[in-house]
């Protein structure tokens, strides 16, 4: 199986470091300057995270020349679904076209889940053959404290999607790795809304439905646990890091991708990066940035690409692909 066309969405509203930094004390300079992000999109009121996984599919199957209609599989990796049920990936199906009784379901590795859906969307056509839409999709702005300066400095919304299917070509999906360490599970977490804290009024006056996350030990994590796995993920597929062509990491900011890439051994200029445009992403990062890539035309057909995704769970997930 291979990916036969990337789409992304991005929403029209710009949202300047100045404006998000305001409410957080904060500024321009000193957001660039430990993030490297300048800007983010937001979403409009009226805009849902199946609004934005939407088009994003109508873009990715537009690039690999296929209908709605043809889909047999769509899976959505967001953290911020439309709403609890039913699935996002339900929305976004019946908005494509697709056909009577193709499969739908969401998955939820909060910024991992675009890789997460990926490896599992490609070992199901592997089985049942057909073509997949895989998407990742969240609207993080909505979650946001505006007063916390460790989180809502970096997060902007989008949606990035691939089709999978029967390989052309050199392109093919080689490998993934998806890892979990639970224990970890509170760095990064929206407290309430579920059954364990259920919606009231003391949870929406204790900002309870907002993302939190431990900065400085998503950092470690990162730096201890995601990096020695990239390695190892690399020397089992013998693969040198000097040999991916295109290293596509989760964005977190600047500054956390960047010293990823330098542990691996991957060559800065190997980095694919939007986060200056876009911010964090979630589980829209991913694809985002390669569908940025394959519309640059910097990718080429026979190029080795390693996507590394990481994020809340805690979850990891690593694919290498052959475009």
């Amino acid at each position: 199986m291979g990916v036969l066309g990337t789409g992304s969405c991005l929403p029209a509203h710009v949202v300047t470091n100045d404006e998000v930094g305001a409410p957080a004390g904060v500024d321009h300079e000193w957001i660039h300057s430990r993030t490297g992000i300048r800007r983010r999109r937001w979403a409009k009121p009226d805009e849902a995270t199946s609004d934005l996984a939407a088009a994003a599919g109508r873009a990715a199957l537009e690039a690999a020349g296929i209908r709605g209609g043809d889909l047999s599989l769509v899976v959505v990796a967001t953290s911020t679904p439309d709403q609890p049920q039913p699935p996002t990936a339900s929305a976004v199906a019946d908005l494509l076209g697709a056909g009577y009784g193709t499969t739908a379901f969401d998955l939820n590795a909060v910024c991992s889940g675009f890789v997460f859906a990926l490896s599992t969307a490609e070992r199901m056509l592997r089985a049942t053959g057909g073509y997949a839409l895989v998407v990742g999709a969240d609207i993080y702005s909505r979650i946001l404290d505006p007063g916390d300066r460790r989180s809502a400095i970096l997060f902007g919304d989008g949606a990035g999607a691939v089709v999978l299917g029967p390989a052309r070509g050199t392109g093919r999906v080689h490998s993934s790795r998806l890892a979990g360490f639970a224990a970890e599970r509170d760095l990064i977490q929206v407290p309430a809304g579920g059954s364990r804290l259920p919606a009231s009024d003391e949870t929406l006056r204790e900002g309870l439905h907002h993302f939190t996350m431990n900065g400085r030990e998503v950092r470690h994590f990162v730096a201890e646990k995601v990096a020695p796995a990239i390695s190892a993920f690399l020397a089992d597929n013998g693969v040198a890091p000097e040999a991916v062509d295109h290293f596509v990491p989760h964005q977190a900011n600047g500054r956390m991708v960047a010293d990823l890439a330098a542990r691996v051994g991957i060559p800065a200029d190997r980095m694919r990066v939007t986060f200056e445009e876009y911010g964090n992403t979630g589980s829209a990062s991913v694809p985002v940035t390669l569908d940025d890539a394959a519309r640059s035309g910097v990718l080429k057909d026979g190029d080795l690409l390693l996507l590394a995704a990481f994020g809340g769970g805690m979850a990891m997930g690593l694919t290498l692909l052959t475009w």
